[in-house]
């Protein structure tokens, strides 16, 4: 079961990675993040794919108070986190936040994309 999970896994992240470059490869780069948003949440839909734009994430403090509140940008399938950028350089503040994401979520994988580059950047991320 787990190699399945594993390989369903792969294939989502393999057909995100190929829609994305496909719109970077469309678009270029210069756009606000809400358009990239726009297209691949769209193109990700038409593909078949289950999608929540601006998904909630809620931190908790250790006693259960609410001490903030996230918005991811996309999430696939009820279990990949999306989280664009469109800066110069992906860099470690954007590591941190997908991170923080995938761990208040409780969710396990994410990918962190940048539209702003003139190279396409994707990152995947794996909590344990």
């Amino acid at each position: 079961m787990r190699k399945f999970l594993l390989k369903a896994a792969q294939e989502l992240c393999k057909t995100i990675r190929e829609i994305a470059y496909a719109i970077h490869l469309y678009l270029g780069h210069g756009h606000m993040e809400k358009v990239y948003e726009n297209a691949l949440a769209l193109r990700l839909k038409k593909a078949g794919l289950k999608i929540k734009r601006q998904y909630p994430v809620n931190v908790y403090e250790e006693d259960g108070t609410l001490i903030g509140e996230y918005f991811v940008d996309l999430l696939a399938e009820d279990c990949l986190l999306l989280e664009l950028k469109t800066c110069q350089q992906l860099n470690n503040e954007h590591k941190l936040q997908i991170l923080g994401y995938l761990k208040s979520t409780k969710i396990k994988d994410g990918l962190l994309i940048n539209f702003g580059s003139y190279k396409f950047q994707i990152r995947k991320f794996i909590v344990g």
